[in-house]
């Protein structure tokens, strides 16, 4: 849900103006309305102060500046190169560079092959080596010796080692420690600076904002007076009347309207609060808007278990949350996602169950799962269809038609009734008719009664569509524009249905791959397995490892779209707001 907010007018003497900021931003509960982002490139300075925070942020994420971390980068580049330089040398075995000087400067030139060990001959030069199958062999050739030409065959040249193994083996070591000096060097520069840094960003976003408040305020009367506005939240406004009744400032305090700017502060229980990331990656809704997060929070969860569609994965992800979150494994990407990670493994660990696939293993099929607790799984088929792909296509239905009544109520608050009847009209006809439609099979109605019911709805939804879906606009336009909303409802509600199958897709897709990884390693286990152990629980670790990757990947994108896509268009969901951001240390 949305908190509701206050709108404050302050209007301070010139002389008065920054200490009253400062009480402000050490109180920290008000939103300064900024004025145009034009002004951010007209002013110079927060130019140059955004500049600044930027490169302190560069340099903190970094970690030392530019020189050192391009010093150490060009010794981690040498030994790459110089392990790529040993590999290359080792095939030659042991031998002395200085030796091969030698016979250079003696008139001998040595040249460097390697084939095929069945395609090797020995007229072609010395073999030195064979390693994985491969040949390799040098050409001796005096001042006044002719070469045996091997252009036409399939050996390779390669060029000259300047090296043997063992001494770039040195080079790498001693390149180690350079690596070893050039790590202590940006860990002392850390220790000596990176606390500083920290302070000194902090005290640049802060004169960053106290910038911008003040190119948001208004000089009037020759710079005398300074205006602006603000926003708190409700439930914070009496510690903000108290700072103002010490103050000798004027304010007004009103609620807003919708021609203001209003921020959106989210306030949500612990569950809806996880998915309002979700929320932020589409949009913030605006003050008169619905929070969808309510709503986006539980179908998320649901579409996201149906696409990995297994429990036994759902227990990986629970684990895998509760590790993060205990910073037990720290990786950056998913730094402070431990409770949802674990939250989204609940649920797929429960619809798993219902689904009936167990890390790949059909449930149904398990001996040892208990037989109470098959007939939960949901299975065979309905009307012809697979019954998974059927509540796919129903959960679909049913998140559309709560998608247009959350917009017909929406719209209704934000631009009343009379604004909204063909909103309520297209309700009125698909959700209303649906509900006419199940209970009649349900209670098994009279065909008659059923009858007039459907066509009662569809008159009254016709003249909410086509004549008084703009009160007071010409009839011939409403016609117009009710026939336009008929074809984009025509066209776009059965695509939007069909793109729910994909929950059931996913999750098939998953547990066949699961599937098949678990029938490759019980092929290769056999009937009387010994070593074979060993490649069998290879086998499972990487294909269910695999799987869960690919299938978190998908249970992951895949629902995201279908809020943003179907659940968000539908219900007329804008996301155009602003998040509310105090002004404060």
């Amino acid at each position: 849900m949305i908190t509701q907010m206050k709108k404050y007018t302050f209007l301070v003497f010139h002389r008065d103006y920054e200490p009253f900021l400062t009480q402000l931003r050490d109180l920290g509960v008000v939103h300064i309305t900024q004025k145009a982002a034009g002004l951010i490139e007209e002013n110079e300075s927060l130019q140059t102060a955004l500049q600044h925070e930027d490169e302190l942020r560069r340099l903190i994420k970094q970690g030392a500046p530019d020189q050192m971390i391009q010093e150490r980068a060009a010794v981690e580049q040498r030994i790459a190169d110089a392990k790529t330089a040993m590999q290359q040398a080792a095939v030659w075995g042991e031998f002395d560079p200085a030796r091969i000087q030698a016979l250079k400067e003696a008139g001998y030139t040595l040249r460097f092959f390697s084939c095929s060990d069945s395609a090797y001959k020995e007229e072609w030069g010395l073999q030195v080596n064979t390693i994985d199958g491969k040949a390799y062999f040098v050409q001796v050739i005096g001042a006044n010796d002719e070469p045996v030409d091997l252009s036409e065959t399939a050996a390779t040249e390669l060029p000259q080692p300047e090296k043997s193994a063992a001494q770039w083996q040195m080079e790498i070591e001693h390149l180690n420690g350079l690596l070893a000096a050039a790590n202590a060097r940006i860990e002392a520069w850390q220790k000596a600076n990176m606390e500083r840094l920290e302070k000194e960003l902090k005290e640049a976003r802060q004169h960053i904002d106290w910038t911008r408040v003040s190119l948001s305020t208004d000089r009037l009367a020759e710079g005398a007076l300074c205006l602006f506005e603000g926003f708190c939240p409700i439930d914070k406004e009496p510690e903000l009347n108290a700072m103002l009744a010490k103050a000798e400032v004027y304010y007004e305090e009103t609620d807003p309207v919708a021609e203001d700017a209003t921020p959106v502060k989210l306030h949500n229980n612990r569950f809806a609060k996880l998915f309002e990331v979700f929320t932020g990656m589409y949009g913030w809704p605006t003050y008169g808007e619905f929070d969808p997060t309510p709503i986006l929070a539980p179908f998320y969860l649901l579409f996201f278990a149906m696409c990995m569609g297994d429990a036994g994965y759902g227990l990986v992800l629970i684990a895998f949350g509760l590790l993060t979150y205990y910073k037990k494994v720290n990786i950056e990407m998913f730094k402070g996602l431990g409770p949802i990670i674990a939250t989204l493994g609940v649920g797929t660990t429960i619809v798993g169950l219902f689904l009936g696939t167990f890390f790949g293993m059909p449930l149904l099929e398990a001996s040892w799962y208990p037989e109470a607790l098959k007939h939960l799984i949901i299975s065979g088929n309905v009307m012809g269809f697979d019954a998974q792909m059927v509540l796919a296509i129903g959960i679909g239905v049913f998140h559309i038609c709560l998608a247009m009544v959350v917009k017909a109520l929406c719209y209704t608050k934000r631009f009343g009734f009379a604004e909204t009847l063909s909103v309520w009209g297209w309700v009125l006809l698909i959700v209303g008719g649906l509900i006419v439609l199940s209970v009649a099979a349900l209670l098994n109605l009279p065909t008659e009664v059923t009858k007039w019911t459907i066509i009662s709805i569809a008159v009254v939804s016709a003249l909410a569509i086509y004549i008084f879906n703009k009160p007071g606009r010409n009839p011939l336009l409403n016609i117009g524009a009710g026939l336009w909303d008929t074809y984009n409802m025509a066209t776009g509600l059965l695509g939007d249905v069909l793109s729910y199958v994909r929950l059931y897709a996913l999750g098939l897709a998953g547990g066949m791959l699961g599937g098949a990884f678990n029938s490759i390693a019980l092929m290769v286990l056999g009937e009387h397995p010994t070593w074979q152990w060993l490649p069998f629980l290879l086998i499972l670790l990487f294909g269910h490892v695999l799987n869960i990757l690919m299938s978190a990947l998908g249970a992951f994108v895949h629902p995201l779209r279908l809020t943003f896509v179907e659940y968000f268009k539908n219900s007329g969901y804008e996301g155009k707001g602003q998040l509310y951001q105090p002004f404060k240390k």
